[in-house]
């Protein structure tokens, strides 16, 4: 008996990276504070991440031990960033 699993529409997938892509680059351009525009491209950032890692590594069909693993580098990338975010946006 083969289980049948769904298959992500990988397309869709591509065009939000697209979309993502031209919102990171159009956040450059925006009248904000500078740290307001790094914050923005930060996020725009690890949303393309998740979505890659979700779809084209396939760890959305994972079973729950996958996301155990995963959780500890998340938590040290999220903990550098901010903890070099005020490197990026006060340094003179």
């Amino acid at each position: 008996m083969t289980t049948e699993r769904a298959r992500p529409n990988y397309v869709a997938v591509w065009v939000w990276l697209v979309v993502l892509m031209i919102a990171g680059v159009l956040a450059s351009y925006l009248p904000f504070a500078k740290s307001a525009v790094i914050f923005l491209v930060f996020v725009v950032a690890a949303t393309k991440a998740l979505l890659v890692a979700l779809y084209y590594m396939h760890l959305r069909f994972e079973s729950g031990l996958i996301y155990a693993m995963v959780i500890v580098p998340v938590v040290l990338v999220i903990a550098l960033t901010f903890l070099l975010f005020p490197d990026l946006v006060f340094h003179h």
